[in-house]
C-alpha cells in the first residue's frame, strides 16, 4: 500500500481501504479547491495498482467491507483498467459491501451507457458527485466544468447504470452576490439529480487558491454565517429528492444537522430556524475545518 501526497475521501468511507489507482485530479481548475493542487494528474501504471491491491489483501483480506478508489476522480480512467481492479479487489480482499469513487459529470458523461453498466457489474457501487451549485452562473466562476443540465444528464446517466449517488453541495459557493440564486438552483439540482445521499459543505477561501485571489481583489465576498445559514435554509426547504440521506455535519459547517430529505424536512427547518434566531450554538470558527 504506496501512497503519492496527500489522500483524500468522503466521510463515509472512513473505514475504507484507500486504493490510490489515479495522482491527482483530471480536471483540477476548480477555483475553490486546493487538494490535488501539487499534482499533476497521471493514472497509475496498473501493475504498480494491482500490486498495491495484492500487498493489501495480505494485511486486510476479510477485515474490510468497503474501498475508496482514489484520488480525485478515478472514474476517468478507462474501462479495461476498471475491469482489472475491479476484479483484483474481492479477490484479494473477500466480498465487498461497495466500491466507490469521486467522479465528475464530465467524466461520467464520457462514459457510454454500456461502459457504466459494466462498472456496476464488475462492482462500482456509488459515485461521489461535487457539483456545488446549480446555479449556472455560479458553475461557470467556480470553473466546476460542467452546467446544471450536465449535472442532471450525468446523474441519470448512473441512476440507469445502477450506481448510487452521492450528492455534495458548498454553501457560500456563489458569494454574497449570487447567495440566493445559488441556493435556489442548488435544491433544484438536488432534486433533479435525485440522490441516495446529499451533504453540504460550506465554503473556506484557501490561500494560494483562485477563489483567494478573487477574494482579494474583491471579486468575491463569502457570505456571513446568517446569509449562510439562510443557504441551508433554502435548500433544506426546496430540495425534493425522493428520498435521500441528508448532512450537513462536516466539519467546516456552522450548524451540524442531519436527517431525511423529505420526510425529516420540518424538523430540519426548525433547527436551522433555531439557529438563525440565537436559539441553537454554532461550531466555534475554532473549531471548523477542511
Amino acid at each position: 500500500m504506496r501512497y503519492e501526497g496527500k489522500l483524500y475521501r468522503p466521510p463515509s468511507e472512513a473505514h475504507a481501504y484507500i486504493l490510490q489507482a489515479t495522482i491527482g485530479c483530471s480536471w483540477n481548475a476548480c477555483t475553490y479547491c486546493d487538494m490535488y493542487r501539487d499534482k499533476t494528474f497521471r493514472v497509475r501504471d496498473l501493475p504498480q495498482t494491482l500490486q498495491d491491491v495484492s500487498m493489501a489483501g495480505e494485511v486486510l483480506a476479510g477485515r474490510v467491507q468497503k474501498v475508496f478508489v482514489a484520488d480525485g476522480d478515478a472514474l476517468a480512467m478507462d474501462l479495461d483498467t476498471w475491469r482489472a481492479i475491479l476484479t483484483a479487489l474481492p479477490a484479494a480482499l473477500g466480498p465487498l459491501k461497495r466500491v466507490s469513487c469521486y467522479a465528475t459529470a464530465r467524466n461520467v458523461l464520457e462514459k457510454s451507457e454500456s461502459e457504466l453498466q459494466t462498472l456496476r457489474q464488475l462492482g462500482l457501487t456509488r459515485l461521489y458527485i461535487g457539483p456545488e451549485s446549480g446555479d449556472d452562473v455560479t458553475l461557470k466562476r467556480i470553473a466546476k466544468g460542467a452546467s446544471f443540465d450536465e449535472h442532471v444528464q450525468a446523474a441519470h446517466r448512473a441512476h440507469a447504470a445502477g450506481m448510487e449517488l452521492s450528492v455534495i453541495a458548498l454553501l457560500g459557493a456563489g458569494g454574497l452576490e449570487r447567495s440566493a440564486a445559488h441556493a435556489q438552483a442548488t435544491a433544484a439540482l438536488v432534486t433533479e439529480m435525485d440522490p441516495a445521499f446529499f451533504a453540504t459543505l460550506t465554503l473556506s477561501v484557501i490561500p494560494g487558491t483562485p477563489q483567494a485571489t478573487l477574494q482579494e481583489r474583491g471579486d468575491f465576498v463569502l457570505p456571513e454565517v446568517p446569509q449562510l445559514l439562510g443557504e441551508l435554509r433554502t435548500i433544506v426547504e426546496h430540495a425534493t429528492p425522493t428520498d435521500a440521506l441528508f448532512r450537513a455535519n462536516h466539519a467546516s459547517n456552522y450548524l451540524p444537522i442531519r436527517g431525511r430529505l423529505p420526510q425529516d424536512r420540518e424538523r430540519l427547518l426548525q433547527l436551522v430556524d433555531q439557529a438563525i434566531a440565537g436559539q441553537l450554538p454554532l461550531r466555534p470558527e475554532s473549531m471548523r475545518g477542511l
